[in-house]
């Protein structure tokens, strides 16, 4: 039996209910019947980010004050986000804040509730139409957040203003130039939490794909003796270390050539068929005469519906590979279809990477019928 829909667990008809009632509850002219029937039209064809914009909607339209009294509509939501568990449908808060009080003069009350709500589910997508709007006022807003107490405050300081957040438009001026956002992430550079480490690793990754040099000269001065520091920037480099660049292979120890040979690449097996699992192992053999810093990498050229490839590079293993030293290295994957890949029958060349230069090619065939 398949699992649910992403949908069906996080936005079902059980979750508009319970709104509806504890609603009731903080709000006794708020008319709930009708909520629902808004809620519930056409239910069972809306996508997962319909039925949270039919909840933002519905309780817009049902609300009694939500047409001529922003401030208190707010203060509404405000109370109600508590006593509901946190989560993903918790984000109807933000989206109602990024629906109905993007006006100048809300700007700040906005901003304040992005702020609170943001525990509960996360104001990042909701943020992005005050930066679109005023990026002056909102990152200076922000700024502030990248110091407050709460981890979730400052992950949303760094999260809200990624040029390029999945599930949500680029932020074009900060794409063209992240200098803007450059004392948020000084000031959360070495972060205690990971949660908030994660983001500013993610944001900085963003920007490496417009903008790497201006990336190498923030994080030249970092302190990189801080492991969380450290920590960040590694993961802020991983799409230019997979792609070898030596300039972000350096920061991480390993910017000089690999003196290494690679021995018995097997593949197998050498024909499979989609849901099947395949493997490879190498050994990995150090020809120099001191110890190597390695980033050992693989790509996988994945056959395209026009039966052109596309090169996707995945991590095997960072090592310190002693003189002479002989290590072997295995990897096993299921080849299957995902929701953000979908496989297609042909013939797929596999590379093995060594600090960004290939040393060793192979391949395998994929049976889609």
């Amino acid at each position: 039996m398949s699992a649910p829909a992403l949908k069906d667990t996080l936005f079902n008809t059980d979750r508009f209910r319970l709104v509806a009632r504890e609603l009731s509850r903080i709000e006794k002219r708020f008319d709930a019947k009708r909520f629902l029937a808004l809620s519930f039209r056409d239910f069972e064809s809306l996508s997962l980010m319909q039925r949270l914009r039919r909840m933002t909607e519905s309780l817009h339209a049902t609300l009694p004050d939500a047409e001529t009294n922003y401030r208190k509509t707010l203060a509404t939501l405000r109370a109600l986000a508590p006593v509901l568990a946190p989560g993903f449908a918790m984000l109807v808060f933000p989206d109602y804040v990024a629906l109905h009080g993007t006006a100048p003069r809300d700007f700040d009350m906005s901003m304040d509730a992005l702020k609170f709500f943001t525990p509960f589910g996360s104001s990042e997508f909701a943020v992005r139409e005050f930066i679109r709007r005023d990026q002056p006022r909102a990152l200076a807003i922000m700024q502030k957040w990248s110091r407050a107490p709460d981890e979730h405050v400052r992950r949303l300081s760094s999260e809200g203003c990624r040029p390029r957040l999945p599930w949500s438009f680029r932020l074009d001026s900060l794409v063209q130039n992240p200098a803007p956002v450059a004392p948020i992430l000084e000031n959360l550079r070495a972060d205690s939490s990971l949660y908030v480490r994660k983001s500013v690793a993610n944001h900085l990754n963003d920007i490496t794909k417009d903008n790497p040099d201006w990336v190498f000269a923030r994080i030249k001065d970092w302190p990189l003796e801080n492991e969380h520091t450290t920590w960040i920037v590694k993961h802020a480099l991983r799409t230019l270390i997979k792609k070898g660049d030596r300039r972000a292979l350096a920061v991480i120890g390993a910017g000089e050539k690999a003196r290494v040979q690679i021995d018995d690449f097997k593949i197998t097996p050498r024909t499979l068929k989609l849901g099947e699992r395949l493997g490879f192992s190498f050994t990995l053999k150090s020809t120099a005469k001191k110890s190597q810093r390695l980033v050992v990498d693989y790509a996988v050229h994945y056959v395209k519906k026009a039966g052109h490839t596309t090169r996707k590079v995945f991590k095997l293993k960072t090592l310190a590979l002693a003189p002479r030293e002989t290590i072997k290295i295995t990897r096993n994957q299921r080849i299957e279809n995902f929701t953000t890949r979908t496989h297609y029958a042909g013939r797929h060349e596999i590379e093995i990477i060594v600090n960004g230069e290939t040393f060793a090619n192979g391949g395998f065939d994929l049976k889609t019928k």
